[in-house]
């Protein structure tokens, strides 16, 4: 995460020194187009795709680091694993089910979106396809659906 950090700060005062350079530019030549303004505006534009590329490339992180908390927050709530830390009130509601059961069943949904992204149609059939992430029969959840 430091390396990202530092990478985007870095970006940032790059693309900063850029746009003195530009108003620097511009003022030393009495405002006219001059080789040394066209120079410095074309560093510019390379400091700004670079300063763009890091953002994304820092935003992907955040996004990443967002699913793998929500991740993580789910397993904990559906094993019951968040009610026994301390500090916390048991919550109550749906009984706990088992890590390899909520893996299953996030399998399936994962395969579910690909297919709905793919515009294959077949999600909605009554078998599911994917033997990597069958329903188990023994929960009346799944029967249902």
């Amino acid at each position: 995460m430091d390396n990202i950090v530092d990478s985007l700060s870095n970006a940032y005062q790059e693309f900063v020194a850029a746009a003195a350079g530009v108003l620097e530019a511009r003022e030393s030549s009495g405002g006219q187009k001059t080789a040394a303004t066209d120079a410095a505006l074309e560093n510019f534009k390379q400091r700004w795709e670079l300063f763009r590329v890091a953002c994304d490339q820092a935003e992907e992180f955040v996004e990443s680091v967002k699913q793998r908390i929500g991740s993580e927050c789910l397993v904990d709530e559906a094993t019951g694993s968040v009610a026994g830390k301390p500090g916390q009130a048991a919550t109550a509601g749906l009984p706990p089910i088992s890590a390899v059961r909520l893996e299953q069943m996030s399998k399936a949904v994962r395969w579910l979106v690909i297919e709905l992204q793919q515009g294959s149609g077949s999600a909605g059939g009554s078998s599911h396809p994917h033997p990597s992430a069958p329903f188990d029969a023994r929960f009346s959840e799944d029967a249902a659906q």
